[in-house]
Order: structure tokens, then sequence, then C-alpha cells
């Protein structure tokens, strides 16, 4: 197993990059059981980025399915839109020369689609989002809604954070190290008050208590700095969020102010406090 220099790989995509591994996780997730000779092969794109990452796990079983794995500490709504041109390409490599004009029908492995959750946010321990959910609704059009859509991509979004989802959890013994190590970096992280400090305490409980231990034996230098630049991005990513949030509220806030609302209203539909209303009125 190697460390990918030229992208910022997860530590979960890291730590997943053997088939035998992929073999359970799938198992685990599906409550299948595959036999060994089924090959899996990983097909993950190196140039499809994401805030310079990229996309964790994507798979062929047998050649009859093709499996896209995401793993996120934050809750994306828009997975089901990134997983569609993400699958896209898949096909394309996996279709290669394949001349899609002929007059035969071009055969595709089936795909499956799975996000494995484990921020700090509340989140069920399971929930299915639906690409039909993005999409406008054509009644302002003056035109009759479609009981389906013309196109769908349902994600599974399984919460995989320490005791969530237990049954599932331990069917794979690596998913389940990964979150008490995960867990344990966010306890430390409390108690210490020093990210770095708290992954080192981290690896060094899960290797005391047989934990990941090979993995994290042989790759916890490479282990602390993809973590930290996961949840760096992770920081920069909310930051940008709370700053949307807060474009909106003024946005709000000024429009409200355009029609004369009083600024007691706008506090309360927009929690912005008084002195940010008017500084936005005077302006």
């Amino acid at each position: 197993m190697g460390m990918n220099t030229k992208y910022k790989d997860s530590v979960f995509s890291f730590l997943f990059s053997d088939t035998n591994l992929l073999r359970e996780l799938y198992c685990a997730l599906e409550d299948v059981t595959l036999p060994d000779d089924i090959p899996i092969t990983i097909n993950t794109l190196q140039d499809v980025l994401f805030l310079e990452r990229i996309n964790d796990i994507s798979f062929e079983i047998g050649g009859k399915l093709v499996v896209l794995i995401e793993h996120q500490s934050t809750i994306n709504p828009n997975m089901a839109l990134r997983l569609l041109m993400y699958i896209a390409r898949v096909y394309e490599k996996i279709i290669g020369d394949k001349n899609v004009y002929s007059s035969r029908l071009i055969s595709i492995p089936r795909p499956e689609f799975f996000v494995l959750y484990n921020g700090e946010a509340a989140f069920p321990d399971e929930k299915i989002l639906k690409l039909s959910d993005a999409f406008e609704n054509i009644g302002s059009l003056g035109l009759p809604d479609k009981d389906i859509a013309a196109l769908e991509l349902v994600v599974k979004v399984v919460n995989i954070n320490q005791g969530k989802n237990e049954a599932l959890v331990n069917k794979c013994k690596t998913l389940a190290g990964y979150s008490v190590f995960i867990a344990k970096v966010r306890e430390f992280e409390k108690e210490c008050e020093d990210r770095t400090e708290a992954m080192k305490l981290a690896i060094k409980y899960c290797r005391k208590n047989d934990i990941l231990k090979d993995f994290l034996e042989k790759n916890g230098t490479e282990v602390i700095n993809m973590l930290l630049t996961e949840w760096n991005m992770d920081d920069a990513l909310a930051v940008r969020f709370e700053e949307g949030r807060e474009d909106e509220r003024e946005g709000i806030a000024r429009n409200a102010l355009a029609e004369g609302a009083s600024v007691e209203f706008i506090n309360k539909i927009t929690g912005l406090d008084k002195e940010t209303i008017l500084t936005l009125q005077t302006k």
C-alpha cells in the first residue's frame, strides 16, 4: 500500500486500498457473501478532484457491478449530483474504445452508490439521497409533474460513527477499527486541545489495543498528515458554508429593510444582531 503523493488521499481511501478489504466492506454494507473467486478490481479515477482530493473509492465486482463509495465527515446533500458526474467518467473508462454508436447494445456494470458518514453533526443511521430531490418543480411552467424521473441516482448514506449501525460495522473489522480510531482522535482532542497530539495519542491507543495495529504501525506518519489535511479542508468547507449562510441572511435582511420591515422583525427571522441590521440599513 503506497501513498499517492500527487493527490491528497483520504485516510479512509488509503486504508481501503486493498481488494480483500473492499470485498469485506461491500459484503457488510449489503449483508451478502461474495465467493473468493469473484474478482474485485479497483478503478478509482486519479484525475477527478473535489477540493484537490480524489474521490474515495470506485471498484468493480466481477465485471457486473461498479461500486462507488465516498467517505464524508460533513453532511452534503449534493452527493447524488456529484456521484452522477463521477460515474459518467467511470463508465467512459470502462467502455474504453467501444463504439457507443454501434447497433449492438453495450453492456455496462450495474452501479451502486454509498456514502459513509462519520461527522460530528447528528445524523440518522441510514438515509437515502436521490438525484430527483434536486429537480426543479415544473408546475410553474404550467406542466404536469411526472411520476417517474427520466434520470435517477440513489445513494445510501450510512452513519459509521462509533455506536451507530453496530451490526453492520461489526461485520467489517477494518471499518469498526476506523470508527474507533476517529472517535479516539476526537476524544483526545477535547482533552489536550491539540489536534496533532490527539492523533498521536489515538494511534498509540489503537496500536496498544490491536485496532488497525499493522496499518497504523506501518503508516502512522502518513495517517497523521492525511488526516490533518482532510480536517483542515473540512474546516475550510465549514467556514465557506457559514459565510454562505451569512451572505444569505444579509440578503434577506436587505430585502426586508427595502420592504419597510422593522429591525426587531428582521432580527427574529434572520438571527442577525440589531447592530448588523442597522449597519445594513445605513448602507
